[in-house]
């Protein structure tokens, strides 16, 4: 598994997600509950942006259609959406947060 450096710890206010890209993967960054999250941003049901929806109890909501998605694990618990969306690992060094969207072989 290979970590990048999405940004710096204090970059990220707790609740507001941070949108990054990671080889050409989008990745909302969402520090929450003491913890730091790393989930696709593409809402699985309508294809829009998840960084650009609200973070409440370790969830994040789709802006466009209420579907929201457990930051741990990336399956949905409320409607429309009915699919998961992938999570990452996440590694905090000091004050850099490391993502990993990789895959071992």
């Amino acid at each position: 598994m290979t970590f990048v450096r999405v940004c710096g710890l204090g970059e990220l206010e707790e609740d507001t997600p941070k949108r990054v890209e990671l080889d050409g993967t989008p990745v909302s960054v969402v520090r929450t509950e003491g913890e730091v999250f790393a989930i696709n941003d593409i809402c699985s049901h309508a294809n829009v942006s998840l960084s650009e929806g609200e973070v409440d109890d370790c969830h994040i909501e789709c802006w466009l259609h209420g579907s929201r998605f457990d930051l741990r694990s990336g399956k949905p618990d409320a409607l429309p959406a009915t699919r998961p969306v992938p999570v990452y690992p996440v590694k905090i060094e000091g004050d850099d947060v490391l993502v990993s969207v990789t895959q071992e072989s």
